[in-house]
């Protein structure tokens, strides 16, 4: 008998996600340029009203994969009165730890659920803005692009930031403090420049790259309201392991989440101690992440205050845009198909079986890029330090 499990593992339905999000991405990533063009210059409120729409309906499709279609849910821990009264309410620098290939789909699901979605930003290399798609959706939306060359990339912080948190509704911003994803190669590297300096040994992250923290901090005053450390798990013995293959496949992942609201006020002005306080913060994590792994708990081990968590499972709001996009993406693709065949024009079928294999090839390129296997070597040496 054939399953619904096995069919979720069909490369022909893979296709289909593969048509649905590269097609209505590129619609999205078109209408984003119209919009930059004509908008953005006369009325940058609306702009970016309007900009919210199109990027959840571009991330959302994801979300469906996560939340519907691996049925995949998420376990947040944190205070119930700074959840009531400031969850998705406030501009937010959140700090999360890299360890994971779908650590990033992880952290979507929780801010689609705070419905912010849609106005989540992150710092990223300057090379990820000439990525079809996904790449020009980010550049559209005034992401934080770096040089990863400190005197260039302190300018573009400055500035870009300024931007970022002028939005009209809240903003979250990204950092992945470390830099990169953790890879035991890293680690070793990591662990290394951590005793040559004197600096905390983790266990769990990588030593955190604090310049471009303390360089961010001015223009963070007085415009972004509070740092959300987030420490994202998944429980080493699960069935499922978490990546974009197994989500595909149609099989569940169960991230734990454990958030701290911290006001910005907490954080040093002055960038030493700003940068002990990273330093401090991270160790923190390592001890909140081992209490997990050895215990079962946040807080049994780290000295935490334990709070209490809750289950977010899917929105109807990402099964519907995404059901919306692959019946216009699917129907489109399919017309064309079979009204070129019944036509004989072999040129334009061979044409768009050559447009579909390539946005198949895109989208295993792109899960290939998110295994940590293929994860840069930025990182995997002693020089690592705090650039």
């Amino acid at each position: 008998m054939f399953s619904l499990q096995k069919l979720k593992q069909q490369r022909l339905i893979h296709l289909c996600i593969a048509i649905t999000f590269f097609t209505s991405g590129l619609v999205i990533n078109f209408a984003q340029l119209i919009l930059t063009l004509t908008l953005k210059p006369i009325n940058i409120w609306l702009f970016r009203k309007i900009m919210y729409y199109l990027c959840y309906s571009l991330y959302s499709q994801l979300i469906f994969i996560s939340d519907w279609y691996s049925n995949s849910s998420i376990k947040v821990y944190m205070d119930a009165d700074d959840l009531a009264q400031y969850g998705g309410k406030e501009h937010v620098l959140l700090i999360m730890n890299h360890s994971y290939e779908i650590d990033w789909l992880a952290g979507w699901m929780f801010t689609e659920k705070m419905g912010v979605l849609g106005n989540c930003k992150a710092y990223a290399k300057k090379v990820i803005a000439y990525i079809p798609v996904i790449g020009w959706c980010w550049k559209f939306a005034e992401f934080v692009f770096l040089e990863r060359a400190y005197d260039k990339d302190r300018q573009i912080i400055s500035h870009q930031l300024k931007e970022v948190f002028a939005y009209p509704d809240p903003t979250w911003l990204l950092l992945n403090a470390e830099g990169t994803r953790f890879t035991p190669k890293k680690h070793e590297a990591s662990l290394k420049f951590a005793q040559e300096r004197g600096l905390p040994v983790l266990k769990h992250h990588l030593i955190p790259r604090t310049k471009g923290f303390t360089a961010s901090l001015s223009s963070l005053r007085g415009r972004c309201p509070a740092i959300y450390d987030i420490n994202l798990v998944f429980k080493n013995d699960a069935k499922n392991s978490p990546t974009i293959s197994t989500l595909l496949n149609g099989k569940p992942v169960e991230p734990y989440m454990l958030v701290r609201r911290i006001p910005m006020e907490k954080v040093p002005g002055n960038e030493e101690e700003a940068t002990e306080w990273l330093h401090e913060l991270f160790r923190e994590k390592d001890q909140i992440i081992d209490s997990f792994h050895t215990t079962g708990s946040f807080f049994k081990t780290s000295a935490v205050k334990e709070v209490p968590y809750k289950m977010y499972s899917g929105r109807l709001c990402s099964l519907i845009n995404f059901a919306v996009w692959a019946f216009i993406s699917v129907s489109m693709v399919l017309h064309y198909l079979i009204s070129s065949l019944l036509a004989q024009n072999w040129l334009g079928l061979s044409t768009a079986i050559g447009i579909l294999t390539t946005f198949y090839l895109f989208m295993v390129k792109a899960i290939n890029m998110s295994k940590i296997s293929k994860a840069s070597t930025y990182g995997a040496d002693v020089k690592m330090g705090t650039n």
